[in-house]
C-alpha cells in the first residue's frame, strides 16, 4: 500500500517508522468551521549518538570513537477543506530545521558543522469521498507537489530520506544535518493519481521527482497495484528511472533507464497472530539484471504475559543490486538492517544475504522492548568492501504519552575483518559498542 505525508504522520529516525500519535494526538487547531480546518503543526526529533569505532566510508575519518548529536523540527500549517458527498481537499505548507553537532557520524558522511532550514512539504490533494460509489470511499485520489511517499514496507521507496552531511565529497551533497535521523525525507516534485479503496483491487500511478544530489537527483516513474483483504495484500511494483542529473549522475551509472519491477505479498493469510511477508524485485541494469529477494515469518503469542514476539528474516541482494530510495516502511530494521550496519559500516542492501531474527515483548501499551540480532554475509568480496558481520541491536520503546516518546538503543557490532583487511571499520576488527538516544515529539 502506498501512504503519503497526506496520510499518516510519520517520524523517520535512522530509519524508523515511530508513529507516537496514534492514539489520536492532534495538531494546534488554528481555525474550523463545517467546511474547514487549519492546523498548526510541530514535530521533530533529536539523538544523542556515540559509536567506538568509525568507518572507512567518506575516507575523512581517522580510527576510534566518535560522539555526536543531531536534530530535526518540522513545523507549518496543514489544512483540510470539506466539499459535498465527503470529498476533501487536503494539503500542508511545513518547513524542516535540521542540524548535526560533534564529531559528526561514524560513517564520515557529516562533520558536525551542517545546520539548515528548507521547505520540508508543500503539496495539495483531492479525495472523491463518495463521488464515486463503485470505487469506494475515497476511491480516487489525486495529490501533488513536495511530499514524503512510502510503497509497500519501504522495500524499494521509502520517501527521499538519504541525508549527507559535509563529510563527503567536499560538501556538495550536503542536505543540512541530521544524517541518522534522516531530517529531511520529502520527493522535491510529485504527481500522484490513487484508484481504489481499502479493499479490493487499488492502485497508484506516481511521477517522483529528487533533489537529492547523494541519489544523483533521479527522476522516476512508479506503477503500483495491489489487492487487499483481510488475509493480507499482494502488491506488484513498478518503477522506471527516466532522468537523473548530469552533475552527479557518476554515482549510479547503472541508474540510467534502469527498470526495477517486484512482487511482494504481506499479511496473517487468515491465522490470527501470524505474519508473513515476502518481496522479490528484478532489476534490469545496462550490464546485467540484478536482484533482490526476501521472506519473513513471524508469530506473536498473544494468550502470554507481554505478548512477546520472534520474526525470522532472510534476505538476499545480488552483486551489483540497485536498493533506490529503501528504509524503514514498519518498524525498526525493516530495511535500514542494524543500526551500525545500516547507517556507518555497511552493507547497504546491495552484494550480501542477510540472516535477521527479531524479539519483542510488551509489558504496558505505551512500553516496548526489543532484540535485533543480524548476520551479514558479502557474496563477492572481490567487488567491494567485505562487510560480514554479526550485530545485536537492544532497544526500547516508550511512548511517554501522545507527544512524547523516548527511544535508547545499545547495539554491538562485530565485522569479520578491519579496513586495512578489506573491510570498513577504521584500525582493527574489534567490537564496537554503539549507544544512542532519541527523543521524538509531535503536537
Amino acid at each position: 500500500m502506498l501512504y503519503s505525508t497526506s496520510r499518516r504522520r510519520l517520524f523517520l529516525a535512522g530509519g524508523y517508522a515511530l508513529l507516537i500519535n496514534s492514539n489520536g494526538a492532534q495538531a494546534l487547531e488554528l481555525t474550523a468551521n463545517d467546511h474547514t480546518t487549519l492546523n498548526f503543526d510541530l514535530s521533530g526529533t533529536a539523538a544523542w549518538l556515540h559509536s567506538q569505532e568509525s568507518y572507512d566510508q567518506a575516507g575523512t575519518l581517522n580510527e576510534g570513537s566518535v560522539t555526536w548529536q543531531e536534530a530535526a523540527v518540522k513545523y507549518g500549517f496543514s489544512a483540510e477543506h470539506r466539499l459535498n458527498r465527503d470529498q476533501r481537499i487536503t494539503g500542508a505548507l511545513r518547513w524542516t530545521t535540521t542540524g548535526t553537532w560533534g564529531d559528526g557520524d561514524a560513517g564520515g558522511f557529516s562533520d558536525g558543522s551542517e545546520r539548515t532550514t528548507k521547505l520540508e512539504d508543500a503539496f495539495l490533494a483531492w479525495h472523491s469521498g463518495t463521488l464515486f460509489p463503485a470505487l469506494g470511499k475515497d476511491g480516487l485520489a489525486v495529490s501533488a507537489g513536495r511530499q514524503s511517499v512510502i510503497v509497500g514496507d519501504g522495500f524499494l521507496i521509502t520517501s527521499d530520506s538519504l541525508n549527507f552531511g559535509k563529510g563527503i565529497a567536499n560538501g556538495v551533497m550536503n542536505r543540512g544535518g541530521a544524517y541518522y535521523l534522516a531530517g529531511r525525507s520529502a520527493f522535491d516534485k510529485t504527481a500522484i493519481i490513487s484508484l481504489g479503496g481499502e479493499q479490493g483491487w487499488r492502485g497508484d500511478v506516481m511521477w517522483l521527482q529528487s533533489d537529492n544530489p547523494a541519489q544523483a537527483k533521479p527522476e522516476l516513474n512508479v506503477g503500483v497495484l495491489e489487492h487487499v483483504n483481510d488475509k493480507g495484500t499482494v502488491g506488484l511494483t513498478y518503477v522506471k528511472v527516466t532522468d537523473l542529473d548530469d552533475e552527479f549522475a557518476f554515482l549510479y551509472p547503472q541508474r540510467d533507464d534502469m527498470e526495477t519491477v517486484s512482487l511482494r505479498a504481506q499479511g496473517n493469510a487468515g491465522v490470527e497472530n501470524l505474519f508473513l511477508a515476502a518481496e522479490y524485485a528484478w532489476q534490469d541494469q545496462d550490464q546485467d539484471d540484478e536482484n533482490a529477494w526476501y521472506a519473513e515469518l513471524g508469530w506473536t503469542f498473544a494468550g502470554l504475559p507481554w505478548q512477546p514476539s520472534i520474526n525470522y528474516r532472510f534476505s538476499r541482494f545480488s552483486t551489483g543490486y540497485d536498493p533506490l530510495l529503501y528504509g524503514n516502511g514498519r518498524a525498526l530494521g525493516t530495511w535500514f538492517q542494524g543500526e551500525v550496519a545500516a547507517n556507518y559500516a555497511g552493507p547497504f542492501n546491495t552484494n550480501t544475504r542477510v540472516h535477521h531474527l527479531a524479539a519483542k515483548v510488551t509489558p504496558k501499551e505505551n512500553l516496548s522492548l526489543g532484540l535485533l540480532a543480524y548476520d551479514f554475509s558479502t557474496l563477492d568480496r572481490d567487488a567491494g568492501a567485505d562487510t560480514s558481520a554479526r550485530e545485536y541491536d537492544l532497544y526500547l520503546e516508550w511512548a511517554v504519552n501522545d507527544h512524547l516518546a523516548l527511544i535508547p538503543v545499545i547495539g554491538l557490532y562485530q565485522p569479520d575483518r578491519a579496513a586495512a583487511d578489506g573491510g570498513t571499520q577504521l584500525g582493527n576488527d574489534d567490537r564496537n559498542l554503539y549507544s544512542q538516544l532519541i527523543v521524538a515529539f509531535s503536537f
